[in-house]
Formats: structure tokens, C-alpha cells, sequence
């Protein structure tokens, strides 16, 4: 029998083949900006701003999934949810990039630390140290760090697993 991981990872292939489908062109992006800096603090909403179209539309459909499935989510959860991806503004991909570093696991991108897959493998961190650098709230940073290496923080858990079937 299949472990969760594999099997969780093959029932998210068609929701990431969509995302990956839809990243190809930034104008097609229609992220819904102001629900999401609704649930921001104005520095927090400044780095989601930052963010490219793209990936403020995948946060946003994140943290509405999430919504949707756990009403009762906290205020930083939200903020997480859209931010989580925050880290990877701090160097633009060219679609190709995009396209290549979507097909390569984030542990493999985590091995060849070298430009778009060094943005790949260490977003969670470099979110984590741009928001940081900001004011972010602190629960915020401490689960875009942990998004995707969540451990025993069912917050953190919550949102890698949305992230994860966006």
C-alpha cells in the first residue's frame, strides 16, 4: 500500500498541473486584493502587494480553501495563508523559471541552492526574514517559516495542506 505522502502527493498533481497552468501569464492573474488586505496589517499588506499577481491569487484561493474548511482559523492563519508564498517576490521568476522550478520538488530544489530553485527551496525562510524584517506579527512569521516543514504546529500543518491542494 502507498504511503499518505505518496498518495497525497499524486491527489494533488491535478490541482498543481491547474496552478501551474495558470502561472504561465502574469495578466491572467486576478488575485481578489482587497479581501486579503482586509485580513493584513498595513506592513504585512505592503509584502503581499510585493508579491507577483500569480502567487497573490494562489494565496488568496490558500487562505479561502483554508476559510472555508476551518471557519474558526485565527487572524495570523489568514495572514499566513496569504502570505505564505511572500519569499520567492524577492527574486521574479521568468515563466520558464517558473515552469521548471514548479516540475522540481521543493527538497530537490533545497540541494542545488542556485537562483530561481534557491527561491524555491528557501521561500519559507526568506519569507520569513522579509516579513520579519517588516513587523509582521510574529505568529505570522514563525508559519510562513514553518509552511512547508510544519513538524507538530497544526497551524502550520493546516496550511501546507491547502497550500498543497491549491
Amino acid at each position: 500500500m502507498p504511503s499518505f505522502s505518496l498518495t497525497h502527493k499524486v491527489a494533488a498533481l491535478p490541482a498543481k498541473l491547474r496552478r501551474l497552468a495558470r502561472s504561465l501569464h502574469a495578466g491572467q492573474a486576478t488575485p481578489d486584493d482587497a479581501w486579503a488586505l482586509a485580513a493584513l496589517t498595513p506592513s504585512e499588506g505592503r509584502v503581499y502587494l510585493g508579491m507577483d499577481a500569480r502567487d497573490r491569487e494562489h494565496a488568496v484561493r490558500v487562505a479561502q480553501a483554508l476559510l472555508a474548511g476551518h471557519p474558526q482559523a485565527s487572524g495570523e492563519l489568514l495572514a499566513a495563508s496569504l502570505l505564505h508564498d511572500c519569499g520567492k517576490s524577492v527574486r521574479p521568476y521568468r515563466v520558464w523559471e517558473r515552469v521548471a522550478v514548479g516540475l522540481v520538488p521543493g527538497r530537490v530544489s533545497r540541494w542545488v541552492p542556485l537562483g530561481a530553485l534557491y527561491v524555491r527551496g528557501y521561500h519559507p525562510e526568506l519569507g520569513a526574514a522579509l516579513l520579519s524584517g517588516v513587523g509582521a506579527r510574529t505568529g505570522v512569521v514563525e508559519l510562513v517559516r514553518r509552511h512547508h516543514r510544519p513538524g507538530s504546529d497544526p497551524d502550520a500543518a493546516l496550511l501546507h495542506r491547502y497550500d498543497n491542494l491549491e
